[in-house]
C-alpha cells in the first residue's frame, strides 16, 4: 500500500443520540443507524480501502458538536479536516469562528456548513444576514460546503456568484432523485453552478438517494456521468457520507460503486478523484510525513 496514490474520504460523520439529538434522524427507516458511530468504527473500513486521510462533517447545528469534533481530530491521525457548522446569521459569527480556529483543534478546520435544504425559504442563501456569514467564512480562508437540493440550486448559483474568492463544495451532488431515475429540476440547475469555477463537487450520499435495496452502479452512471461531464475531473472528489450510506450500502461497496459509476479512468484522474482533489480543495495537511494505515 505504501506507493500508491494516498485516498482521502471527504465526507463522513461521527454521532451519539445518547448524548445528542438529531433532528434528521427520524423514522424507523433510520433505525440502523440510530447509534453512536466513532473514530473506533470507521477506522477498520479506511485501512480495507487504503484511505489514508479524511474530512469530518457536521451533522447537526451545533458549536458544541464542532468543538468535539476538533477535538477528536486534534487527537486521530485519519481525520485530517473538519467541515463545522456556526451560525451564520448571527452577529458574532466572526467571534465564534476565531473561537474554533484558536481553540484545540482549531487547525483541522476547513470548512463551514448548513442544512440549506431544511430551511422553509429555499432563498435563505440569499439572505443579508446569511452573506454576512459568509463574508466572515472567507475572510478567514475557509471554505463553505453547499448542502442543497434542487429547490435550492439557484439561491446557490447567486451566492457562489457573489462570493468569487470564497471556495464553495456542494455535497451530494446536490442530492437528485436518482430511484425515479431522473430528475429534470437538477438537471436543469446544475449546470449554471458547474459553470463556475469556485465550486467543487463531493460524488457523495448518492446510494441513499438511489433505491436502498436494489441500487446498482448502473443507477448511478448517468448521474455521476453528467457532473463529471459538467464540472471536470479536477473538482471531483469522492466521499463516502458514511454512515449515511449503510442504509443502502457498505462502505467498501460505495467505494467500488463510484468506480464502477465513473467507467474507465486514467490513474491519475482516478487518484484526483479518490484523494489529491480533496487535499488540494480543502487545503489538507497530512498528520504524517509517511503513509500510515489507519489502525482500528
Amino acid at each position: 500500500m505504501t506507493g500508491e496514490p494516498r485516498r482521502i474520504d471527504a465526507h463522513h460523520h461521527f454521532w451519539d443520540p445518547t448524548r445528542a439529538t438529531y433532528p434528521w434522524m427520524v423514522g424507523d427507516a433510520l433505525d440502523p443507524i440510530r447509534r453512536p458511530f466513532s473514530p473506533e468504527d470507521l477506522a477498520p473500513e479506511l485501512a480495507a480501502q487504503g484511505v489514508a486521510g479524511t474530512v469530518l462533517v457536521q451533522t447537526i447545528s451545533s458549536l458544541d458538536e464542532t468543538r468535539a469534533f476538533l477535538l477528536l481530530a486534534d487527537g486521530r491521525e485519519f481525520i485530517w479536516g473538519v467541515v463545522g457548522w456556526v451560525d451564520l446569521t448571527s452577529v458574532s459569527v466572526g467571534d465564534d469562528l476565531d473561537a474554533l480556529l484558536d481553540g484545540p483543534g482549531g487547525d483541522r478546520l476547513v470548512g463551514i456548513r448548513h442544512q440549506v435544504h431544511d430551511e422553509p425559504d429555499p432563498d435563505w442563501l440569499r439572505r443579508a444576514d446569511v452573506r454576512r456569514g459568509l463574508m466572515a467564512v472567507q475572510a478567514r480562508g475557509l471554505r463553505y460546503d453547499l448542502l442543497v437540493r434542487a429547490r435550492e440550486l439557484p439561491a446557490a448559483v447567486g451566492t457562489v456568484t457573489a462570493f468569487e474568492n470564497l471556495p464553495f463544495v456542494l455535497d451530494h451532488i446536490a442530492k437528485p432523485r436518482i430511484a425515479d431515475g431522473q430528475d429534470a429540476a437538477w438537471r436543469e440547475g446544475m449546470p449554471p453552478l458547474a459553470r463556475l469555477p469556485n465550486v467543487a463537487v463531493k460524488l457523495s450520499g448518492m446510494v441513499t438517494e438511489a433505491d436502498w435495496a436494489s441500487w446498482r452502479p448502473a443507477d448511478l452512471r448517468p448521474f455521476v456521468g453528467s457532473v463529471a461531464d459538467w464540472f471536470g475531473v479536477e473538482r471531483l472528489m469522492f466521499g463516502s457520507d458514511w454512515p449515511v450510506c449503510l442504509l443502502a450500502s457498505s462502505y467498501a461497496r460505495v467505494v467500488e460503486g463510484l468506480r464502477e459509476a465513473l467507467g474507465p479512468l486514467s490513474s491519475a484522474d482516478e487518484a484526483a478523484i479518490l484523494g489529491s482533489n480533496a487535499q488540494r480543495v480543502y487545503g489538507l495537511r497530512e498528520r504524517a510525513a509517511g503513509y500510515a494505515e489507519p489502525s482500528a
